[in-house]
């Protein structure tokens, strides 16, 4: 079975780091993906958001380099819950847990020539940043335009 999600979409507020009572780092967050639809307006969009968490170094990088507004790629998969709330009720709760977070550009006016990224290692989970260039410089914008018909598949 496959439980893969990718996502690019912008961060909805800065992160803010929570540890659990053993002291492991996590940081939940909200991811603005757009989402073209069909209407009779040409070019018609909206937005999904999404919920996410990072655990440990994925969530200690987000706390140092993610601020609101970054548009993010997140890699992970999707995941269910459920717990009791104050009055007894059962909440049901749909997330998507990350595996890597790389910044694709920063907020426009935040922006900087680099931006690191965090993907652990299949070895170990030591933290190991890498710079990579920014999603506009290399790309000339923050969004594709690129129609179903384009893709090979």
């Amino acid at each position: 079975m496959i439980n893969r999600v990718v996502l690019v979409g912008r961060i909805t507020r800065d992160p803010e780091l929570r540890k659990t009572n053993t002291g492991t780092s996590v940081v939940s967050f909200t991811l603005a993906v757009n989402r073209r639809f069909s209407s009779n307006q040409e070019g018609g969009q909206d937005a999904d958001f999404i919920s996410c968490v990072a655990w440990r170094q994925s969530a200690d990088f987000m706390a140092n380099y993610v601020k609101q507004g970054a548009l993010l790629g997140v890699e992970g998969r999707i995941q269910t819950r459920n717990y009791k709330d104050q009055s007894d009720r059962t909440v049901y709760v749909t997330e998507v847990v990350c595996d890597s977070v790389q910044i694709l550009a920063q907020k426009r006016d935040q922006q900087t020539s680099s931006q690191p990224s965090y993907q652990p290692s299949t070895r170990n989970d030591a933290y190991q940043p890498d710079v990579q260039s920014s999603y506009e410089s290399d790309f000339g914008s923050d969004t594709l335009d690129i129609a179903s018909d384009d893709l090979p598949f």
